[in-house]
């Protein structure tokens, strides 16, 4: 069965696995953990840390991160976070999208030309982040339980997050590994490659971004084809978390991924799906299994837990559940749970 859960520190070595360090498929996706070993043990404390904060106590921005378990293994197969604050108390950048009209009275000549402009207008909601999952779940449910298993414990620590959520989807990168929309413009400020580009911003302060991009508008047209075309599109292997987060409510807006120019997707927090179709009710036991596919989170904190599993709700409002999942949940009858349709 499969289960999301916090990560804890024994969980380093099998998500350094995930994060693609041995050239893998995974490996040509990025993500904001690190992958140097102790700083992603610190990741994970700062992560525990947050779950311990009390409502209205947080002296630091506070992140989570969980991971996707299969408890008959006890094998980890994917990541998936929350900052609660986007920027973690600095900038977040990002590309914002616009356009300029050039126009000569003179000659009788207009034309509209696209512009990025650097902005940090995202700074402080929250966001989605650190989602990665071995290969072969992909498009399965359990793909779909670690990433809507983030918005469940949204909805059960609602006070920690903001009004407005975010994410970024990774940007268009070609088979041979170039990523068009860095190396027609990163590249010539920062002179690195797009990976160590990529892992600084989940390393270091992001102040590096500030200090080397360049401050003024970028004009489109000067940017390569290549780059032009990429721009707002997600890479091949990130479409299916696209279309799940479409369904959630995300929509793409003016801000792009400030190293490969991927969609930044925005929504209200409480219009997502799985937030607003949620329910809390009381466990009972079923003698079957059967019923109808839920998604069931339980557990505030370090103790959240969420499942996917077969459950019957009656008119009392309750729902039963096998007592199997009772004990993956650490939790038992007449317990609240929080539920949400798949």
């Amino acid at each position: 069965m499969w289960l999301v859960r916090p990560a804890i520190p024994d969980d380093v070595h099998q998500i350094l696995e995930i994060a693609g360090t041995a050239g893998s498929e995974a490996a040509r996706l990025s993500s904001t953990l690190p992958r140097q070993r102790d700083a992603l043990a610190e990741r994970i404390a700062y992560a525990q840390a947050s779950l311990a904060v009390k409502a209205g106590a947080a002296d630091r921005p506070q992140r989570f991160l969980f991971v996707l378990e299969n408890t008959a293994t006890g094998k980890i197969h994917g990541t998936a976070g929350i900052d609660a604050r986007a920027g973690n108390g600095q900038p977040f950048y990002n590309y914002r999208r616009d356009a300029l009209i050039h126009a000569s009275h003179e000659l009788g000549i207009s034309s509209r030309v696209e512009v990025l402009y650097p902005s940090h207008g995202l700074t402080d909601r929250t966001l989605l982040c650190s989602f990665s999952i071995t290969p072969e779940l992909r498009n399965t449910e359990a793909f779909e339980l670690l990433s809507r298993a983030r918005i469940l414990f949204i909805a059960s620590h609602r006070h920690w997050f903001t009004k407005q959520i975010v994410v970024e989807i990774q940007g268009v990168q070609l088979a041979d590994g170039s990523v068009p929309f860095w190396d027609s413009l990163g590249r010539h400020f920062f002179n690195m490659d797009f990976d160590t580009a990529d892992q600084y911003s989940g390393l270091l302060s992001k102040t590096f971004i500030a200090e080397l991009m360049p401050p003024n508008p970028v004009y489109v047209t000067l940017l390569s084809e290549a780059a032009q075309a990429a721009l707002g599109q997600p890479h091949e292997l990130t479409v299916p978390n696209l279309e799940l987060l479409q369904r959630e409510g995300f929509q793409a807006g003016c801000y792009l991924d400030i190293f490969d120019g991927g969609p930044v997707l925005e929504a209200r927090t409480d219009a997502l799906h799985t937030l607003v179709t949620s329910q809390v009710k009381a466990l009972h036991g079923a003698t079957e299994e059967g019923g109808d596919d839920y998604l069931i989170a339980a557990g505030e904190g370090a103790g959240f837990r969420c499942a996917l599993t077969q459950a019957t709700g009656t008119l009392k409002g309750t729902l039963k559940v096998p007592v199997k999942t009772w004990d993956l949940l650490g939790k038992t009858a007449g317990d609240e749970v929080r539920v949400a349709p798949c």
